[in-house]
């Protein structure tokens, strides 16, 4: 199916949308480099290193540190947290973040469901994304991750409530 694209009344309804597709653009291309949003908060207890392994270098405890299992919510409808990893928690996510839905889940839950360690129930092979987080070497990698695409849910979420309302043209003829 082709886009249905609204033709508006006012030439400054059209460049709010044009306007908005450019931002979207730009956030959507660029979101590994959106940062956190403000007012989330990343609690962080690494692990200590007389606890863990003694002969760990200092790069390695980085990448314990940052490891991830399997994220999750403490509670199943407490979502303005979630837990990383036992050193790490994200606090205050703003409920708009889990208004931008990909494929019928929020971008969070998605990356949530597919940055955990999962093993192939047929084959064995085990997909553990820590793997590119060490190959790339940023420790931070899939945290750094979560932390954008947040902020970039929130971002969405505001620049598509700021649209202009238009009617497209079956709705007119539905009315």
């Amino acid at each position: 199916m082709l886009p249905r694209l609204p033709l508006v009344d006012d030439v400054r309804d059209f460049w709010a949308f044009s306007k908005a597709g450019r931002a979207l653009a730009e956030l959507h291309l660029n979101y590994e480099n959106a940062g956190k949003y403000p007012s989330v908060l990343e609690m962080y207890n690494p692990l200590n290193t007389a606890d863990t392994l003694k002969q760990a270098n200092a790069k390695e405890m980085e990448f314990l540190n940052y490891r991830v299992e399997k994220m999750r919510f403490p509670k199943k409808d407490q979502k303005d947290t979630i837990i990383y990893n036992s050193q790490i928690t994200i606090e205050n996510i703003p409920a708009e973040a889990y208004e931008y839905v990909v494929n019928g889940k929020s971008a969070i839950e998605w990356i949530m469901e597919r940055y955990q360690i999962t093993t192939h129930k047929d084959s064995g092979i085990v997909n553990n994304p820590n793997d590119w987080a060490r190959e790339t070497g940023n420790p931070r990698y899939i945290l750094d991750l979560l932390l954008s695409v947040i902020n970039v849910s929130v971002q969405t979420v505001e620049i598509v409530k700021s649209l202009p309302d238009i009617k497209f043209e079956s709705e007119e003829e539905n009315s």
